[in-house]
């Protein structure tokens, strides 16, 4: 690209020269003739009127009187009437350039000069006019040069951000070269960059969320299976069975939740839902784990409660809760439900040390864990929570207590409610 905007370039400047050179040459050639022609005449009209001026004063008209009145390169003849023509410098030889002048008192004065002094003096105008076109061509290629690496520079650097955009780093450049046209293309690619690392980051973050909020449905699944293969009692087979079809949905409700929460996390479905079956199912999938690890999980409060949310995320918040007290926590797991204003609440608390002082409210923040976890759960379970409307806070650090908020659809009314306050 380079050599091909310098060739542009000096091609234009030499088009420019040759037409415009070609013109002033001639132009100049032709001044400088007839400025010459008009200097011999000159000469002879001012040889001629001193030749009448020493006539009038009958003063002698000698060639060496006349000889310091022409320069040297002129020669002039001067021929008056009764006398014998009077020659001053050396007669030129080859092409001359002539102008005769009469007297007033009947003389005449021929001036020549050799043709070739003009011939040098269009040398010299020529010799200037190829320096300057010289000078301009050599100014041109600079230019050329200059403009070739000011837009060929920014181009490689673009198609390196574009080869870098399509190696997998969506890092944007931000750089900017002072064309409004290659402006345009790094802010396009910026632009493009911007999207494409945040496609990365949610497909990171896909993959993150669901290896984690699939990872205890499956091992779950996979110990309802792995009971099923030690026992041979029919009825416990079949119990086994419906609780695992009930955890293969409730995997499949992961998944399109997950999906869902990808594609907007400000997407919910929320529905009115029994919170005690949520409940229930959460402490019926937990308590094998908790006592396997020689732990009890129980619930207490008001009971009978209904909520306002997704129960395959509300399960999947408290699913987030429970395995964090396993993990991070001690002693007893408590599920405690209350009702504050037209909210339900969900605490989750065990008998543990708490949360470390250093992580305070940046518990729910990804990546940050107290101990080797990912640190996606709570981060994920928040996220949950608000697509629904609710809210998942911290309510106290030693010992933990975590708080998820519902909204709370009030109990409906029965007809034999209706009639006793009718009779009243």
């Amino acid at each position: 690209m380079r050599r091909r905007l310098i060739q542009s370039t000096l091609a234009v400047v030499l088009v420019v020269i040759a037409v415009f050179g070609v013109s002033l040459v001639i132009v100049e050639t032709r001044t400088i003739s007839e400025t010459a022609r008009e200097r011999v005449e000159s000469e002879a009209v001012r040889l001629a009127s001193i030749v009448d001026s020493r006539l009038l004063v009958e003063d002698k008209v000698t060639a060496e009187v006349l000889d310091d009145q022409i320069t040297e390169d002129r020669y002039a003849v001067v021929r008056i009437p009764g006398k014998p023509p009077i020659e001053v410098g050396a007669e030129p030889e080859g092409d001359v350039i002539s102008a005769t002048a009469p007297g007033e008192e009947g003389e005449t004065v021929t001036v020549q000069e050799p043709r070739s002094s003009v011939t040098r003096e269009v040398g010299r105008t020529l010799l200037i006019i190829a320096l300057v076109a010289l000078l301009a061509v050599i100014a041109a290629v600079l230019l050329a040069v200059r403009q070739a690496n000011r837009l060929a520079s920014p181009l490689t650097d673009l198609a390196e951000t574009a080869e870098r955009l399509g190696s997998g780093d969506p890092r944007p450049r931000h750089r900017r070269y002072g064309v409004p046209e290659l402006d345009r293309v790094a802010d396009v690619l910026d632009s493009s960059a911007e999207r494409i690392g945040r496609m990365l980051t949610a497909e990171r973050r896909l993959a993150a969320d669901a290896s984690h909020q699939l990872r205890t449905p499956l091992t779950a699944l996979s110990m309802r299976l792995e009971e099923i293969t030690l026992t041979d009692d029919p009825e416990t087979v079949k119990e086994e069975a419906t609780i695992a079809l009930t955890q293969v949905e409730r995997l499949t409700d992961v998944v399109e939740r997950l999906l869902t929460n990808s594609r907007d996390p400000r997407t919910g479905s929320a529905v009115t839902f029994d919170l005690d079956e949520v409940i229930k199912q959460q402490l019926a999938e937990w308590r094998p784990a908790y006592r396997s690890a020689g732990r009890a999980i129980v619930t207490s409060g008001k009971r009978e409660l209904r909520a306002v949310g997704t129960p395959g995320a509300v399960a999947q918040v408290l699913a987030a809760l429970i395995e964090n007290s396993l993990m991070h926590g001690g002693g007893t797991v408590a599920l405690r439900t209350r009702v504050t204003g037209n909210q339900v609440v969900v605490e989750v608390t065990d008998e543990g040390p708490g949360i470390p002082a250093d992580l305070g409210a940046r518990i729910f923040e990804r990546a940050i864990s107290g101990r080797n976890s990912t640190g996606i759960g709570l981060a994920v379970a928040r996220d949950l929570a608000e697509a629904d409307g609710g809210r998942l806070e911290m309510l106290q650090a030693s010992p933990a207590v975590f708080g998820l908020f519902l909204s709370r659809t009030p109990p409906q009314r029965s007809a034999d409610d209706d009639n006793r306050r009718t009779v009243r």
